[in-house]
């Protein structure tokens, strides 16, 4: 069975948006981000997060990082859209379904990027296998926070693994209990 991962950068001040403005990307970050998407076989993402990515990455090449994400598939969640490009599907009305299906199939781990409203979903139902958190040593200020709008009254996280970054970021990895 497949897990589905999340992955979110994270300001020191717990800011999740406009990451682009604010968060670390060495060499180093960015190594490790392109080994970690080798674990992946496809992205499960909000429709916020699929339009972001879709302006501004899908016309992109010959960037290794964002061509391997252009060119995995896509699974989207959303109740406005009825249609998406960009190697995309549509989750359709049942999200926990289709995420359950998604999970049972065979391959690769599913990745999702950011924390999100679709998350209240995905935490109450408990289809997130692992956080992991991109802590970046920068106060961001204002934006979005950590678990906006999730109703985190029943996650319960065990502290499974810390990677420590030359830059001074730090990426905490959990699994929920």
């Amino acid at each position: 069975m497949r897990k589905l991962i999340e992955s979110t950068l994270v300001s020191l001040d717990g800011v999740i948006e406009s990451p682009d403005r604010w968060s670390i990307f060495d060499d180093e970050a960015g190594q490790l981000a392109m080994q970690e998407l080798d674990n992946y076989d496809a992205f499960v993402m909000g429709r916020v997060t699929y339009e972001f990515f879709r302006a501004n990455w899908a016309s992109v090449t010959g960037n290794p990082y964002i061509d391997r994400i252009n060119a995995m598939p896509k699974y989207v969640a959303s109740r406005t859209l009825s249609e998406v490009t960009w190697n995309a599907t549509l989750l359709g009305p049942d999200i926990v379904g289709a995420i359950e299906r998604l999970k049972a199939q065979p391959g690769k781990d599913l990745i999702k990027y950011g924390t999100s409203r679709f998350d209240d979903t995905l935490v109450r139902d408990h289809l997130i296998d692992e956080f992991r958190f991109w802590i970046m040593p920068v106060v961001a200020g204002t934006g979005r926070r950590l678990f906006d709008d999730v109703d985190t009254a029943s996650l319960e996280l065990r502290l499974t693994d810390v990677t420590r970054l030359e830059n001074g970021s730090v990426i905490l990895t959990y699994a929920p209990d």
